[in-house]
């Protein structure tokens, strides 16, 4: 079997969230489970850190990441979704499992994937598993999928839990309030674990010490630790309770960075409690090596100068509030925004977010679940947001760059599937 034969495979037979959406979400983790078993339980042969939350959790894999490569530890990445190939998924120190080796697990490991029946997330996690396993990572950092209780990374019992941040996203899913979000995420508290917060929430704050409470697992948060010390032209955070400085250099840009650099370096504070060994150089250099070490991308990226033209993969009204504030630091002349969501998002608090004075292209990706153009557009017009309808990613890309001057600013943003033909 080929590689091309294994996403075959994998993409036709199982169930894919990124095409069906909540049809595709399986209730409970018997299928994990099942697969981890017939797999040999590889979840329980490498430590991990486990990390959901709404928005950020991506950056605080990769930062964390890059901080234990650092220190010399063999770090494996699960993240998802993939931006070109589905090998990004699963790295070990920044490098991708070979094309290779997924040909093999598939074809090796076909006659169980088809008796179990698990989902695309469901077959990729475990793959991931004994990748980690087989390869003898030191740590694995986990990224889960969608909400935290029901996730299929949710069967791993971690050195450390960490929860970003909460919105309102996928609300058909995992509740249509901050502290019914919250309590799906809660659902990687485990026994004992500790549990950092990124960020206190009063809508959130007691859904968290309650479940913790209910687990014996300490729990921490971060912006009660480490706060940021206001400084013309330099990012500096103080721990509260030593009153040390540390000095930032973040190479991913923006100021909603901060905020999750906060929790890695509280993490990296509570693991060195734990008996690694990871010195303030090592968070440093990490910090400020975190795209060379890890390869993340489109998180507020600036691919290009003249016109300035970026990308980003926010796609809620948190993470386009964020990058919105991002934006107003740079210098252009006129706004030029590229947008596109699958169906499933609340578009209606989104689009009002937008600058009104900006040119606005409307695409949709080449995914079911995408939400078509025509009824991008007819949702924009409602919310006398005018814009132009363009099929595909790469065509509305290519027309702002037409329509555009050298002092003007192209942002695309609104979806993973948005930007994956663009790379």
């Amino acid at each position: 079997m080929t590689f091309e034969e294994a996403l075959d495979f994998l993409y036709k037979k199982l169930p894919m969230f990124s095409r069906q959406g909540k049809a595709a979400i399986k209730k409970d983790l018997k299928n994990t489970l099942a697969l981890c078993e017939a797999l040999g339980n590889p979840q329980t042969k490498f430590k991990s850190i486990h990390i959901a939350g709404t928005n950020g959790k991506g950056s605080v894999c990769h930062m964390l990441a890059s901080i234990l490569q650092e220190a010399k530890y063999k770090v494996g990445l699960y993240t998802s979704p993939h931006l070109q190939s589905f090998t990004e998924r699963i790295r070990i120190n920044g490098i991708e499992v070979s094309k290779e080796w997924v040909a093999q697990f598939v074809s090796q490991h076909q006659v169980i994937i088809e008796e179990i029946r698990p989902s695309f997330f469901e077959i990729t996690v475990a793959m991931s598993f004994v990748y980690f396993a087989e390869k003898e990572v030191d740590i694995a950092v986990i990224e889960t999928g969608l909400g935290g209780r029901l996730d299929s990374t949710n069967v791993i019992t971690p050195e450390l839990s960490i929860i970003t941040n909460i919105g309102l996203d996928h609300t058909d899913m995992l509740g249509d309030t901050l502290e019914k979000i919250a309590g799906e995420k809660a659902g990687i508290i485990k026994e004992g674990v500790p549990i950092l917060i990124s960020e206190t929430q009063k809508e959130t704050e007691s859904v968290f010490f309650q479940k913790a409470h209910s687990m014996n697992a300490p729990i921490v948060f971060a912006d009660r630790i480490y706060s940021q010390v206001k400084s013309k032209g330099q990012t500096i955070l103080i721990n509260k309770s030593t009153m040390n400085l540390l000095h930032l250099d973040l190479d991913l840009k923006g100021v909603y960075q901060i905020k999750n650099a906060r929790a890695v370096v509280l993490a990296i504070d509570l693991l060195n409690q734990k008996g690694y060994s990871i010195s303030k150089d090592h968070t440093l250099t990490g910090l400020s090596r975190v795209k060379k070490n890890t390869h993340l991308r489109a998180r507020f990226e600036i691919i290009q100068q003249e016109p300035i033209v970026i990308f980003d993969v926010a796609h809620n009204k948190e993470g386009v509030t964020l990058s919105l504030k991002e934006l107003q630091k740079l210098d252009y002349k006129k706004l030029h925004i590229i947008y596109g969501c699958v169906n499933d998002k609340d578009v209606a608090s989104v689009l009002p977010l937008f600058p009104k004075d900006a040119n606005f292209y409307w695409t949709q990706a080449d995914v079911p679940r995408a939400l078509a153009v025509r009824d991008l557009k007819k949702k924009a017009n409602r919310l006398n947001i005018i814009g132009e309808a363009i099929e595909t990613p790469k065509l509305a890309l290519e027309q702002a760059m037409i329509e555009s001057e050298r002092e003007d600013c192209i942002l695309v943003i609104g979806s993973f599937f948005i930007l994956e033909t663009l790379f």
